[in-house]
């Protein structure tokens, strides 16, 4: 009875009390359980489309989403990748409805700091299957409720050695670990202000910290420091930034060839060496083909998008031309702005790129701005993971994991809600009220 008068706290009013409960235990389940986590927010989803006054075409924010869904549809009857276009529409038209319809659960600042709280606390089974993978040798597949929840683990992690957990790559759950990592931030903080459950929110911490640097992934480690200066604020960037500058270099000392001998010996006494051999192809992987780096595979995308600019050859089409033209296999481009060009058209990435900046452009003075310390707080935290995860995508694909995909869709909701104006005072067919900001009557 205490957790189920739990979940009912901070609904938004006009979320309905089962959509919202159905919709924390999904994000609970998130990462350890696609099927449990997608049954509960499909009943969240449906019941939000339900109850919502105010239908889909009265914002204008979605409209973008609506010619991109049309545009992919017409590229696909013509698309090089042939049935495989079609099957490839499912990573993108239903959480176009999501992007919506989710708006409700996150549309205030306590029930977003609630649906991090839940997202990092569905994390812990992630960072132990991630630990006793590689201290322990543990090795799945383990089964929970009949096999309605089954882990893969690979002993060792995936690559060897690094960390993947319940993920299937490390860089995938890389990508997880700093897409909630300013949410563990944001809990450190506000426990210390708040004087409550500081040894745990430092455990977890640290725990975070630690596997985020066991996946090996060089994205999750830039997207863990370039979420600090975010999530503190700009009131603190005048001191912030310039230790973070000083750090980078450092660090880039370390890496590059062309670095005196002397100033990156120096550098490399300060520097790790897990980190620094990492971030250097040459000291991490010797001898490896010009055609499975990131900047061979951009460059052959780029090429292909001028042969076929408007609408592109179809969703997983670069994973079909690739080996046929360089003999060597990768599943995306690892650009999401240059695997959509290749996959539907310069239309579809200009208008999807476009979506996503301006709802961060626009989000972030109400994510810094806003009265009130704890609300900026957990409204920066939300921000900043969102910002992560557009940055994550700029040298990886990690979206074509859909518990990634549907955290993505979520942040974006959350983002398109802070720029409304909930006004519970005022009595309207919905809790949203027009706001400046936003120009849209929703």
């Amino acid at each position: 009875m205490k957790i189920f008068s739990w979940l009912l706290n901070k609904r938004p009013s006009i979320a309905s009390s089962s959509g919202w409960i159905s919709f924390q235990v999904g994000l609970l389940f998130l990462a350890s359980s696609p099927l449990i986590a997608g049954l509960f927010l499909a009943f969240a989803l449906i019941k939000a489309t339900i109850h919502r006054p105010i239908n889909f075409f009265r914002d204008k924010w979605n409209y973008p989403l609506l010619m991109v869904g049309v545009l992919m549809i017409i590229g696909c009857f013509e698309a090089y990748s042939g049935w495989l276009a079609w099957v490839g529409l499912a990573n993108w038209l239903p959480f176009f409805w999501c992007f919506w319809g989710y708006q409700p659960y996150v549309l205030t600042s306590v029930a977003r700091q609630r649906c991090g709280l839940l997202l990092l606390a569905g994390t812990i089974p992630v960072l132990i299957t991630g630990f006793g993978q590689l201290w322990f040798g543990w090795e799945g597949p383990w089964q929970l409720f009949n096999g309605l929840i089954i882990w893969f683990i690979d002993s060792n992690g995936e690559p060897d050695g690094r960390l993947s957990g319940l993920f299937s790559y490390a860089n995938i759950a890389g990508s997880w670990l700093a897409l909630i990592w300013p949410f563990c931030l944001a809990f450190l903080i506000h426990s210390f202000a708040t004087s409550r459950n500081r040894f745990h929110c430092l455990i977890l911490t640290l725990a975070v910290v630690t596997a985020l640097f066991m996946t090996e992934s060089r994205n999750a480690w830039g997207g863990m420091i370039l979420a600090i200066p975010f999530l503190l604020g700009p009131s603190n960037w005048f001191w912030l930034l310039p230790v973070l500058s000083l750090f980078i270099v450092v660090v880039a000392f370390s890496i590059f060839p062309f670095v005196p001998i002397e100033l990156q010996f120096w550098s490399r006494k300060i520097i790790p060496e897990g980190i620094w051999s990492r971030l250097s192809d040459l000291e991490y992987m010797p001898g490896r083909p010009l055609e499975a780096t990131r900047i061979h595979q951009w460059k052959e995308a780029i090429n292909l998008i001028f042969k076929k600019p408007w609408f592109g050859y179809g969703a997983a089409a670069f994973s079909v031309i690739y080996p046929l033209r360089q003999g060597l296999w990768h599943g995306h481009a690892h650009n999401l702005p240059l695997e959509l060009m290749v996959a539907h058209g310069i239309p579809v990435a200009g208008l999807m790129v476009g979506l996503t900046l301006a709802l961060l452009i626009c989000s972030f003075k109400a994510a810094n701005f806003k009265a009130g310390i704890n609300a900026n707080l957990f409204d920066r935290a939300w921000w900043t993971a969102s910002f992560i995860l557009v940055f994550l995508h700029g040298a990886d694909m990690p979206l074509f994991d859909s518990r990634i995909n549907m955290a993505g869709w979520i942040l974006l909701s959350g983002l398109r809600c802070l720029l409304m104006n909930p006004n519970p005072s005022k009595k309207t067919n919905s809790d949203f009220s027009y706001d400046a900001r936003s120009r849209v009557q929703v």
